[in-house]
């Protein structure tokens, strides 16, 4: 595989970065520079309505997406935002990562976030992970992470207490199998 861009990362058990710990994470981007991506799977204990009042006090926000759940996306740049979304044009910084999803790092996104005027779904990280050139690479053949091929449901679908093992189930495996020595033969 060359590129891991639009798959999941799955912590592998024996993963001993207790920020990575049974995380989940979309690979937005990989190439010989290294990889940037964003746990999808870790609260940081914020509802969108809270994120959104901070940034726009005159934002409407819908009662039904008011608790929506704030991701942990990373621990590198944990001040900033970065919305993974379907595709919606007209945001003035986003980049579009497949047909269906892109991912948007301007604040203009956030007064429309908690209404109907929001992309058709979304998710709200702050921060985000990454990883220098050949790290990834590296780390995957140290089996400290499985590789399953993304897709909507999962980003957005699944609760994000089930996503790590759905994200296991696709790769046809039984969360009890995974133990520590589990990996790529």
């Amino acid at each position: 595989m060359d590129s891991f861009e639009h798959h999941l990362l799955v912590a592998m058990p024996n993963m001993d970065d207790p920020y990575f710990a049974r995380s989940l994470t979309y690979i937005c981007e990989h190439n010989d520079k290294g990889a940037m991506g964003l746990v999808i799977n870790q609260p940081v204990g914020m509802s969108l309505k809270e994120l959104i009042e901070q940034a726009d006090k005159d934002a409407i926000v819908l009662q039904e997406k008011a608790e929506t759940i704030v991701l942990a996306g990373g621990p590198v740049s944990q001040d900033r935002g970065f919305i993974l979304h379907t595709s919606q044009p007209g945001w003035s910084s986003s980049l579009q990562l497949t047909p269906e999803i892109m991912i948007t790092t301007s604040k203009d996104i956030l007064s429309v976030l908690g209404n109907e005027n929001a992309p058709e779904k979304s998710l709200v990280t702050l921060g985000y992970a990454g990883w220098t050139a050949g790290q990834l690479e590296e780390e995957v053949q140290q089996n400290s992470w499985l590789i399953v091929e993304a897709d909507t449901d999962i980003l957005f679908d699944v609760p994000i207490h089930k996503k790590w093992e759905e994200a296991v189930r696709k790769l046809g495996i039984d969360v009890w199998q995974l133990g520590p020595d589990a990996g790529h033969a």
